[in-house]
């Protein structure tokens, strides 16, 4: 029996390189996975080629009213959420001269607003139960800054204001909330970059590799667990000392 059986997990984002591979391990740790998605094709595909049992919803997180239907559908449909992974995010880089209204409001819709879009929904059902687990997905560049991306830093390094704001809370209720912020993973798009300009990434990574998203999936799954509970309001950084903070 998993750790994690009978839970029911919503990750947000979770076709996407990452977030497959924290659904992946989820599962095999015993949760219900559900998952949000935008591009029906992409999700419908993605669900085929999993070798677990999943529920995908259409949701732009970045929706408050999107996110009160997924509430419903999950409930109506699953039963009460225990987990939830805010995982969903965009990039919409340009230096800060370069930088539109556009590109700002939807990184920051997608990236930080959906956070409290998503958590608001079942946050208080968690704290009535006496059990719960919120972990929030930052980044490298939330903790360090990056040239060229001033909305995903901002939206990366307010997730954790968020967790830990929250985490105190809800601590007494038995809901843990904490960040992870991953460095340079190889996931699809990573790999994507031309290998010289990944060479060079690599060259700043003390590991001299890039990490590997069921590395992030691993840390995650210990944070969703009950051996996980002492652990509130962290930012676990995953980036090969990268960046040590």
């Amino acid at each position: 029996m998993g750790t994690l059986e009978g839970k029911i997990a919503l990750v947000t984002g979770g076709t996407g390189g990452i977030g497959t591979a924290i659904c992946q391990r989820l599962a095999a740790d015993g949760a219900r996975i559900v998952t949000t998605y935008m591009n029906q094709e992409k999700a419908e595909k993605w669900q085929a080629d999993q070798d677990f049992e999943s529920t995908i919803i259409r949701c732009d997180v970045g929706s408050y009213e999107d996110c009160e239907r997924l509430r419903e559908q999950i409930e109506s449909e699953l039963g009460h959420v225990d987990l939830i992974v805010n995982n969903a995010g965009i990039t919409r880089d340009g230096s800060f001269k370069k930088m539109n209204a556009d590109k700002w409001s939807q990184v920051i819709a997608t990236n930080l607003d959906s956070v409290f879009n998503v958590t608001h929904q079942f946050a208080n059902g968690m704290a009535e139960r006496g059990h719960g687990r919120i972990v929030n997905i930052s980044s490298i560049n939330g903790q360090k800054g990056q040239f060229g991306q001033t909305n995903y830093s901002a939206a990366k390094a307010g997730l954790h204001g968020f967790s830990m704001a929250l985490a105190q809370e809800v601590a007494r209720k038995g809901v843990t909330v904490n960040t992870v912020s991953p460095g340079y993973i190889a996931t699809e798009m990573v790999m994507a970059v031309p290998e010289e300009i990944r060479d060079k990434i690599i060259a700043q990574i003390p590991v001299g590799r890039l990490g590997k998203p069921e590395e992030i999936a691993a840390l995650i799954a210990f944070l969703c667990s009950d051996e996980g509970g002492f652990i509130t309001g962290a930012n676990l950084a995953a980036n090969g000392g990268q960046h040590m903070h």
